[in-house]
């Protein structure tokens, strides 16, 4: 009972997360209208729908866009304080590790009134430009990319960029030839939970996007109280190719670390 147990409570946790997910995805191959409904036929009407639709394309593109893009200078802001942090001195390693704590702990919902505040109300950012939303999706997602990156200096050997500087490279030679490419795997894994983060956020979007933008998280909560009922179904093939997309990556990922792990083991023996 001692070994069954943990399984069975492992197997009851994953159906709870993934029963709901496999139920949506079934529903979004089908005519129904409500998931838990009547099903008449098996159809790929939602899946037509969402790339035929002008506003829910546009809606897709935008909020990759945006995605792709704070999650790009978050990485570079994360991996920089990251770096910096690990080689400064121990006041200054702890005050900077503190302070990129806060914003991982901080609700969004007060992190995007803050934003609000400051760059809208206190600094007369127009909110009908994308600065106020790009702000607040790089400040969400900067300190994942910190955390991401800081477990691979730590596991990276501390003398190599003295090593590097004593051969006679210059600091940036180090940086850029010696230290960033152990830290690859952590900027990676950084760069794609910061891209994961800003799709999924809606507190801060809300608060700082544009009246006439919206992501995927948004609309769908907008979409989700009314509307039209091709709409709704729509999302369900978004929430479907959404999941598969996780899915796939994440396999690629694994399989790409587990043959670079076999690799190493093999230069080793």
């Amino acid at each position: 009972m001692k070994k069954i147990a943990p399984i069975l409570w492992l197997c009851i946790v994953l159906c709870f997360i993934y029963i709901p997910i496999l139920m949506l995805a079934v529903y979004s191959f089908t005519d129904a209208t409500i998931v838990g409904g009547g099903i008449n036929a098996f159809s790929f009407d939602n899946y037509i729908n969402l790339f035929a639709n002008e506003e829910l394309r546009d809606m897709i593109i935008g909020t990759v866009v945006l995605a792709l893009v704070s999650a790009a200078i978050a990485t570079i802001l994360g991996t920089l304080g990251a770096i910096g942090g690990f080689y400064s001195k121990k006041l200054s390693k702890r005050l900077l590790h503190s302070a990129n704590q806060i914003p991982v702990v901080n609700a969004d919902i007060v992190t995007g009134f803050s934003i609000c505040v400051l760059l809208i109300v206190l600094l007369g950012v127009n909110k009908d430009t994308f600065v106020p939303l790009g702000v607040g999706h790089v400040v969400l997602c900067a300190p994942f990319a910190y955390l991401s990156v800081l477990p691979k200096l730590k596991q990276m050997d501390n003398n190599l960029y003295e090593a590097a500087l004593d051969l006679g490279a210059t600091p940036a030679q180090a940086l850029f030839r010696v230290v960033l490419p152990q830290l690859i795997p952590g900027i990676v894994s950084g760069f794609m939970l910061a891209v994961t983060l800003s799709l999924d956020d809606y507190f801060i979007t809300t608060y700082t996007k544009p009246s006439t933008f919206d992501t995927i998280s948004t609309y769908v909560v907008n979409a989700t109280k009314g509307g039209q009922t091709e709409i709704k179904t729509a999302l369900w093939a978004l929430s479907t190719l959404i999941f598969l997309i996780v899915v796939v990556v994440v396999i690629v990922m694994n399989v790409t670390s587990s043959k670079k792990k076999a690799e190493v083991n093999n230069e080793k023996i």
